[in-house]
């Protein structure tokens, strides 16, 4: 899965790395506000891929003495960034340019080029969502789109599929402001345009920085997760009673669990170690990305919540 992701992420650098060099290009030689909007879009996009490309290596670093449960929120903080980057830079200047451009208005001087280019940068970007969509339905587990991207602990897929969804939205606008302004010869509607791009990426940025800042600051393992490993604990005769069981995803593929528990008043207390090796072993067999288990019994079962 995280080589499927990493290679999601490089399709999306390449892909946007293009369509920025050719927006801005095409914006210097038509003038048009919008396309300049969508140029710098493109260019920060590709920012944020290098940034989540080095946050993925990162978070592969093995655990030391500093980081003793190794490195992956790594990921989740360079996924932070990113959304800092795309309301600082890409919402900013594109809302800057489309006032900028309400207030002092110029007619786009090459429109055809403007089509052109917004045709094919429609093509790379869908073919770079159309790849991050087929990778992100392997992690939705039947959940809609929205309620996956809620749900999700590996924000490197779902990042490039709300960016690659932003800057397809985003040329659709370019290209209707482009055309209202050909059609009714008033050149407000390119600026409009751009402000509109510059509120949808305001929007994204919000949307990715919520999402990462729960993973950030500790967010729990699925509930799905947490109510498998509770009955897989309460199935056994030994145990008494689960009191609590507390996750934290460490990164996308590691989930660490420590887990409350009352031993059966019947079973023999010299084999408790041995019991509680074998809920590790089985909580971990059930859910390879559980790596670290702790377990605590109480001498007595605390009163049910």
């Amino acid at each position: 899965m995280a080589e499927g992701n990493k290679k999601t992420v490089y399709a999306a650098l390449i892909g946007n790395l293009l369509i920025a060099v050719t927006k801005l290009v095409a914006a210097a030689l038509g003038g048009s506000s919008a396309m300049l909007s969508e140029g710098v879009h493109s260019l920060v996009d590709t920012g944020n891929e290098i940034l989540l490309l080095y946050g993925m290596r990162q978070s592969r670093k093995p655990a030391d003495a500093r980081f003793p449960f190794g490195r992956g929120k790594e990921v989740y903080f360079w996924s932070f960034v990113v959304a800092l980057m795309v309301f600082a830079l890409g919402a900013g200047v594109s809302l800057y340019e489309g006032v900028h451009h309400l207030r002092h208005p110029t007619p786009v001087e090459d429109v055809t080029l403007n089509y052109i280019v917004i045709g094919l940068a429609l093509l790379f970007e869908g073919g770079s969502w159309f790849f991050a969509i087929k990778q992100f339905r392997k992690q939705r587990h039947g959940r809609s789109y929205i309620d996956a991207i809620r749900h999700g602990k590996d924000p490197t897929v779902f990042t490039v599929v709300l960016e690659d969804s932003a800057a397809l939205l985003g040329l659709l606008v370019a290209l209707a402001g482009i055309a209202l302004g050909q059609l009714t010869g008033n050149p407000v509607y390119d600026g409009v345009a751009s402000v509109v791009i510059g509120l949808i990426l305001a929007a994204v940025a919000v949307w990715l920085a919520k999402e990462s800042k729960g993973l950030l600051i500790g967010e729990s393992a699925n509930r799905e997760v947490v109510e498998a490993i509770r009955a897989l604990i309460e199935s056994n005769f030994q145990v008494d009673q689960v009191n609590e069981i507390l996750s934290m995803h460490v990164g996308p593929d590691y989930i660490l669990v420590n887990i409350s528990l009352h031993v059966a008043p019947e079973f023999d207390r010299a084999n408790v170690h041995q019991l509680f090796n074998d809920i590790d072993q089985s909580i971990k067999e059930r859910f390879p990305k559980v790596k670290r288990v702790f377990i605590e019994s109480h001498t007595t079962p605390a009163p049910a919540a």
